[in-house]
């Protein structure tokens, strides 16, 4: 009953601070971790270029981390993504020091970050107790629900080897290591074309490809 009686405006404000906090951990921490994996194996670009920080501003990408997500919450698409600024990483520094295996490493950080902050946020929402008359709570609520689904999605969507996902690079880098340097050389060739890819698989029915593992891990992660 009291939930009832807040002002509506009062929770659709909670409800865009909690997609915008959880948003921009999940976005921002995933490049923060791609430059800490990459200094673990020797290349201290990000830290040099401060990008180790959680100041969001030297994160942001006006595009992918603002009006991204603000089109696609204004248009009610059902699920916001986004992106941060890449931190720099000089993978020949890391595959110096780690080798191919380094190099994947640090492709998949970011994506390990959103796996393990999903289930840190699936925990932590099971054991919430609500307190109806509190906004604080409601708002905790939201924002490890929106922490979940939108790690959930950027850790899915990122495994795809479509350039310039990370999976991709991790393709790359495998496949190298493997020996067949040539395939590898040829898959980075064609990176060019990445983006138009990913595109038509975003904005067509394709997308239901990238969808459904996403909405499987969902349904896992809520199932812990």
């Amino acid at each position: 009953m009291v939930v009832e009686s807040i002002n509506f405006n009062i929770l659709d404000i909670i409800d865009i601070l909690a997609i915008i906090l959880a948003l921009m951990i999940a976005i921002i921490g995933h490049e923060i971790m791609h430059g800490r994996m990459a200094y673990y194996y020797g290349d201290d670009t990000a830290k040099l270029a401060g990008r180790f920080s959680i100041n969001p501003i030297k994160h942001i990408d006006p595009v992918g981390t603002i009006i991204v997500p603000l089109l696609l919450y204004l248009s009610h698409a059902g699920f916001l993504f986004g992106w941060a600024k890449p931190v720099p990483v000089d993978m020949r520094r890391v595959i110096q020091n780690g080798g191919e295996s380094g190099a994947i490493q640090v492709s998949l950080a970011g994506i390990y970050f959103n796996f393990f902050v999903a289930l840190i946020s699936v925990i932590l929402l099971k054991s919430l107790t609500l307190h109806t008359n509190s906004l604080f709570d409601i708002f905790l609520a939201k924002f490890l629900f929106y922490s979940l689904i939108y790690n959930v999605v950027l850790g899915v969507f990122n495994l795809f080897p479509i350039p310039p996902l990370d999976g991709a690079n991790a393709l790359m880098f495998t496949l190298s290591k493997m020996g067949f340097k040539q395939i590898a050389q040829k898959f980075q060739e064609f990176s060019k074309y990445g983006m138009i890819l990913l595109i038509i698989f975003i904005a067509t029915p394709l997308g239901n490809i990238i969808f459904y593992p996403i909405n499987i891990m969902i349904k896992f992660f809520l199932s812990i």
